[in-house]
């Protein structure tokens, strides 16, 4: 199966093809430009560097929320245009099982984090397990969905587990100093090249998805903020 992947859903813009378990071709980038500006000329560039014939694709993968509202507007307006033009479907992966594939197959817990601003993240905990009956292969296991609660609501769920754990994403380096007084058991941090969203990540659990029939049709795509905008809130509160 070969599967286009779409992130956009926090400050890294990034797209990725993928067919079976090999990776053809990945563009990321976070420097100053909005999404609007970089996600189409990237993923034509990307086209055109692995010769890519549209009609072999199999679907659209994409980052499906939470994240930024802007951000999840344009992938969800990109994969919809492209699901639609070339008749596949899309495989709605959520934003933080999609960044807990960063760190895929490690025996340390999973907790991605996203400033949700509000005093707020996009997290969830997880785990690796091995895939019954396969000596090789892992699988993602939710231990905590995805959820937006406090960064010390998620610290607390993290020493429940009495487990060393592993926190990426961009709300690492915004909460740095409250988990250094919050999480009791050992921890880390991802380095750089497995701290953001990446498309490519993501794309083997699309692959899967796909293949047990989990997809979409174009039309019927809606991305999943977990909660109210500003400007919702906002007239709720007037």
């Amino acid at each position: 199966m070969k599967v286009i992947a779409i992130d956009s859903s926090g400050l890294v813009a990034s797209v990725a093809v993928v067919e079976d378990d090999v990776l053809t071709g990945e563009y990321n980038v976070q420097y100053k430009k909005t999404h609007s500006q970089t996600l189409l000329p990237m993923l034509d560039e990307l086209k055109k560097m692995v010769e890519l014939d549209l009609s072999t694709v199999d679907a659209i993968a994409l980052s499906a929320g939470p994240g930024s509202f802007t951000g999840l507007r344009i992938g969800s307006a990109t994969a919809k245009g492209l699901g639609l033009a070339m008749d596949v479907p899309l495989v709605e992966i959520p934003t933080l099982d999609g960044l807990a594939c960063n760190l895929y197959g490690t025996d340390k817990l999973i907790c991605p984090l996203m400033d949700a601003r509000r005093n707020q993240v996009y997290t969830g905990i997880y785990e690796y397990t091995r895939v019954p009956k396969d000596t090789v292969s892992y699988a993602l296991k939710s231990i905590l969905p995805q959820c937006a609660i406090s960064i010390d609501e998620i610290a607390e769920r993290c020493n429940e587990q009495g487990r060393e754990v592993i926190f990426l994403g961009d709300g690492v380096p915004v909460f740095a100093g409250r988990l250094k007084e919050l999480v009791q058991v050992p921890y880390g941090f991802a380095p750089a090249h497995m701290n953001r969203q990446r498309a490519a990540a993501f794309a083997p659990l699309a692959i899967q998805y796909l293949s047990e029939g989990k997809c979409v049709a174009a039309r019927d795509h809606a991305p999943e903020y977990l909660r109210l905008s500003q400007a919702e809130r906002e007239k709720l509160e007037k």
